[in-house]
């Protein structure tokens, strides 16, 4: 049994009905997707997720939809948040990304991720020792995919900031700068990761 029981439209009322309504609006739906039937429960915070979500994961920014849907899929697999795994790949498929490349995106996520334990370990030690050692980790997946450099960038900057690796992210960002990609399109990717994190933290509290 989920800690905070999903909230039915039809028992939905005032700021939360219409919210509700303008969810099915922006996504073009009859029925209002389970993860913020949950939220329902928050007025305030369905609202907020609402206007976060609709502005940094769902429509064109500085970065394209398809990208936002890439990322929000990355941060949500790192959570694994399977009810916003499975919203995020028929989103991103829709937006033209492949049965392939969702693997792909999740293959990135997670290699980065295991970067970050291993730069955080030498960050936090307080041992010069470790730097000197090599990092003997493996890492072809950020560079053979069919996922453009640009886009595993701005999974890596992503991910990367909700581990808190100080020096994957800092590296990160300098190596998407040098892909041509600017500050304020890095700042919109770790907007529609916060979103995402912001939301898949909920449903795992919520015990969905």
């Amino acid at each position: 049994m989920p800690r905070i029981e999903p909230l039915a439209e039809a028992d939905a009322q005032d700021k939360t009905a219409q919210t509700y309504g303008r969810i099915r609006e922006m996504l073009g739906s009859e029925t209002v997707p389970e993860p913020f039937l949950h939220y329902g429960r928050v007025q305030p915070f369905l609202q907020d997720f609402y206007m976060n979500f609709k502005k940094f994961v769902y429509t064109d920014g500085k970065i394209d939809a398809q990208t936002k849907a890439i990322i929000g899929l990355a941060v949500s697999s790192h959570y694994g948040c399977g009810l916003w795994q499975d919203f995020l790949i028929d989103r991103a498929k829709s937006l033209g990304v492949a049965d392939g490349q969702v693997g792909e995106v999740i293959a990135v996520a997670s290699t980065n991720a295991m970067y970050n334990n291993f730069f955080k370990f030498r960050n936090f030690s307080g041992s010069d020792i470790f730097s000197e050692m090599p990092v003997g980790l493996r890492a072809h997946t950020f560079t053979s995919t069919s996922l453009t450099d640009q886009t595993v960038e701005l999974i890596n900057v992503a991910i990367s900031n909700l581990n808190a690796c100080k020096p994957c992210t800092s590296a990160h960002v300098e190596k998407s700068r040098q892909l041509g990609l600017s500050d304020e399109a890095l700042l919109e990717a770790i907007q529609c990761a916060a979103t995402m994190g912001a939301g898949c933290a909920f449903l795992k509290a919520a015990g969905v």
